[in-house]
């Protein structure tokens, strides 16, 4: 049964060997990544938002970071050769199961565009298809999706003096776990920010609880709004 999950990011710069530059920038988004996603019982099944989606990845799987910049092997499961058309969400999820040693039975890829209604659709049957299979088992979910990348003038994006406030609602809607708000954020400002994530919350909103917060944390290195929280279902 699902006792917990986690929200994070999934830049590129988790990954140490491509930011050599910038590893210790970059320093506390990793370290409270790895941190979040360790605090997850195994196998782990991730929900990450992708412009490929929806689509399904499960083990025997690997891949490659070769086209950020290096090539780091990662894998789901198994010891195939590495795919370099693995969209980075699914790149990411391997990373981080490698670096907590658990298994990952599948990553559901959802469009960043899906609506609140759908997102709660799927969180409802994917915690009715974990819950059913798993028995007694624990299972950690795994949300990954990124804020908002319009923070002042080192950001990807024109710097948007919406990101701050709407970053900040979010990191304090994962911080007390509050479903109702995170299903009340607007799809459309979301879409403006550039925060892909706001899809991936969503669908956790709609894993049904009740959910207690153990914790959030908000970054913003060079200009892009990255979540990390964990939440617990007793």
């Amino acid at each position: 049964m699902i006792t917990r999950a986690a929200v994070v990011p999934h830049p590129p710069l988790l990954v140490p060997e491509l930011v050599v530059g910038a590893a210790a920038e970059t320093e506390p988004v990793r370290a409270a990544t790895l941190a979040a996603a360790g605090k997850l019982p195994g196998p782990w099944v991730a929900v990450a938002v992708d412009d490929s989606g929806p689509s399904t990845y499960s083990p025997p799987l690997s891949g490659t970071f070769l086209g950020y910049g290096v090539d780091v092997p990662v894998s789901l499961g198994g010891d195939l050769p590495p795919d370099a058309r693995i969209p980075l969400p699914v790149l990411v999820t391997a990373w981080l199961r490698e670096h907590c040693g658990v298994e990952v039975s599948r990553v559901e890829l959802v469009p960043p565009d899906l609506p609140a209604s759908d997102c709660v659709s799927f969180g409802q049957q994917l915690a009715s298809e974990v819950d059913s299979g798993s028995g007694s088992e624990d299972v950690g979910l795994l949300f990954l999706g990124d804020g908002s990348t319009r923070h002042g003038p080192r950001s990807p994006g024109s710097d948007d003096e919406r990101s701050g406030p709407f970053d900040s609602l979010v990191h304090t809607l994962l911080a007390n776990a509050d479903v109702d708000g995170l299903l009340g954020l607007d799809a459309g400002l979301a879409r403006e920010l550039g925060a892909q994530g706001r899809a991936a919350w969503q669908v956790l909103a709609g894993v049904p609880g009740p959910w207690r917060s153990l914790g959030a944390e908000f970054f913003a290195p060079f200009g892009v709004g990255y979540h990390v929280a964990v939440w617990e279902r007793p």
